[in-house]
């Protein structure tokens, strides 16, 4: 557990970075800092293993005061990821991911099997060990940044905006392989990040702070979405945080719509046959969603049914998903009916937009009001 006590930074030209923060990080799970910029989050971070020390306050690291330890000592066991990874450029992937072991003294050959195991463990094939840095993309950086950090086999792990320098469909992957990772290993994680869809996917607790240091709020995501604790933090989280908050929602049981489809090399005729408001849901052989076609009374009716003439958009909802997942399903398919999938991709059935939002109702009403549902009109929140 990471605690701070009326921690303190006061820079010499008198900026105050950090104002008496209180702040526990629980054993395990993952902290998320998250706020605008000047708001203190990665000072913060950094007093923890001392990269800055803090003006008044304490840090305590599992009930010891971080103050007490010399710092070499204290960053063995803490490890460190930043935006680009900070990876060195003159040696193999195997190498940067091995320095720490080494440094400690541990025997290379060991080391060097560590390091691979690590390597597989980011998601990163083997043959990546002989390479450099500059030959890998950023995403795969990050993945080496963090096997690095965890080749101590540290108990506190410490990410300064570790995917904030990737495209979303790189940051997505290295979210999702992060969170896989954590339910293995159990890591104290304290995150920096500026975004909070990314504070929300992560954290087990997110705090959000404000310009100056001050923390605003410390709560689990789910409580942050729905019960912000004032109208800063409402702002901060978003004006579409009913929204979100359905990613922590279950569907439950959905009433689905059987869908009737068609198959890639059907003629054009009989795919209509089996169309619903001109369009009609192609799967393949195992009942696995390809994509939507649009019919209607014109074309050659003894044409194929191809993959180039299919409609992607829309996006698959697996039924034990939220309610989130189930409406965005809904709200993006080109018919207006969600395409909802067992767990090994096969499709169920379909959705509307309605329907989700029926069922929201149903367990709103189902919860009952909430004591402080004035609080947030009261203070301007919404």
């Amino acid at each position: 557990m990471i605690r701070f006590e009326s921690v303190t930074k006061t820079y010499p030209d008198g900026t105050v970075a950090v104002d008496r923060l209180d702040l526990v990080a629980p054993s395990g799970e993952i902290t998320v800092l998250v706020g605008p910029s000047g708001c203190g989050k990665t000072t913060s971070l950094r007093m923890i293993n001392r990269m800055i020390e803090p003006t008044s306050g304490r840090i305590l690291l599992d009930d010891r005061d971080t103050a007490s330890v010399p710092s070499h000592e204290l960053r063995r066991g803490i490890g460190y990821v930043i935006q680009h990874a900070g990876l060195f450029p003159h040696r193999t992937i195997i190498d940067n991911v091995a320095t720490v072991p080494l440094l400690l003294g541990e025997d290379k050959k060991a080391a060097r099997a560590r390091a691979y195991e690590l390597l597989e463990r980011v998601g990163l094939p083997a043959h990546f060990a002989k390479r450099y840095p500059a030959q890998l993309s950023g995403g795969q950086q990050q993945r080496v940044g963090v096997a690095r950090a965890l080749a101590a086999d540290p108990p506190v792990m410490l990410m300064d905006e570790p995917f904030s320098a990737v495209d979303p469909v790189v940051r997505d992957q290295l979210q999702n392989e992060f969170l896989r990772l954590q339910s293995e290993l159990g890591k104290t994680i304290v995150f920096v990040t500026h975004d909070i869809d990314e504070a929300i996917k992560l954290g087990d607790k997110v705090a959000v702070l404000r310009v100056g240091g001050h923390l605003a709020q410390l709560a689990s995501p789910a409580e942050l979405l729905s019960k912000p604790a004032d109208a800063f933090v409402a702002g901060f989280v978003g004006r579409d945080r009913g929204y979100r908050a359905l990613g922590f929602a279950g569907a439950g049981s959905m009433p689905l719509h059987s869908e009737k489809t068609a198959r890639v090399g059907w003629e054009l005729g009989r795919a209509r046959d089996h169309a619903e408001d001109g369009w009609v849901l192609v799967t393949d052989d195992d009942a696995q969603p390809q994509g939507w076609l649009r019919v209607d009374g014109d074309g050659d009716a003894s044409a194929e049914v191809t993959p180039g003439g299919l409609n992607l958009g829309g996006t698959l909802a697996v039924e034990s998903g939220t309610l989130r997942e189930i409406l965005d399903a809904a709200l993006s398919s080109p018919s207006g009916r969600g395409v909802v999938v067992d767990e090994d991709g096969r499709l169920l059935g379909t959705v509307t937009a309605s329907q989700v939002l029926a069922k929201i109702e149903e367990q709103r009403l189902a919860a009952g009001p909430r004591p402080d549902g004035d609080a947030l009109v009261k203070d301007g929140a919404q």
